[in-house]
């Protein structure tokens, strides 16, 4: 996966060895376009949460009034327009791996939820 052989690249492939047998969160930053999200499946990929869910939240398309229900998930009635029951995203990865891409770009108050 990781062919590079310059020192940031090493330096980032004996980070991902280190912390993919953990059940610790990870924060991986970076430019836009650096390979954030491939940093983040290959992790999940020699994780032990290999085969568990990779789920993917594109946190720049979150609508600000929705990203409780897209997160957490609602029942049906819970809001207009709620017509089934529906689990959220972090339901879905639970026991795999979340990952949040673009969060910055979420406001601050979501960022709290």
């Amino acid at each position: 996966m990781f062919h590079s052989k310059t020192p940031p690249m090493v330096h980032i492939v004996s980070v991902v060895k280190r912390v993919s047998p953990t059940d610790l969160g990870v924060l991986i930053t970076g430019e836009s376009g650096v390979g954030k999200e491939v940093i983040a499946r290959r992790i999940h990929s020699e994780s032990l949460r290999c085969d568990q869910p990779f789920v993917k939240i594109n946190s720049a398309a979150l609508p600000d009034n929705l990203i409780e229900s897209e997160l957490f998930g609602h029942h049906r009635g819970a809001f207009t327009g709620a017509t089934a029951t529906r689990k959220g995203l972090v339901q879905t990865a639970h026991r795999g791996t979340l990952f949040f891409d673009e969060i910055a770009e979420l406001n601050p108050e979501s960022q709290n939820k």
